[in-house]
């Protein structure tokens, strides 16, 4: 099974879940902002994509971030924080299967599912 985790109104989000239901895969969907994100979950995903891939430094929220927050992304450890702080700092969709993790809105990489 596959979960997708993300936030309902971003577009990415919509996209991969109209990819996914377009082809018929079932899907679990996760909203960070009503269900959050744990330290487990955010490891999980930093073992197969990098921090660099996981933390969306183009977005709103990463703009309106102070410098000391900002500066949170270049450890892990204090990285893990700041995304389950403000969640909307993580590049959304995460997808999350058996053999791995997706990391944004990337046709290519759904269709070799």
């Amino acid at each position: 099974m596959i979960t997708v985790y993300g936030i309902p109104n971003c577009s990415s989000v919509k996209k991969t879940r109209a990819w996914l239901d377009s082809h018929s895969i079932d899907y679990v969907f996760h909203d960070f902002k009503k269900q959050g994100i744990d330290e487990s979950t955010i490891k999980s995903w930093l073992s197969h994509v990098p921090l660099t891939v996981l933390v969306n430094r183009k977005g709103t929220t990463w703009r309106g971030l102070s410098s000391e927050q900002q500066a949170m992304s270049q450890d892990e450890h204090s990285a893990i924080e700041l995304m389950m702080q403000n969640s909307s700092v993580i590049k959304r969709p995460v997808l999350v299967f058996d053999s791995g993790v997706i990391v944004g809105h990337d046709e290519e990489a759904l269709a070799r599912l």
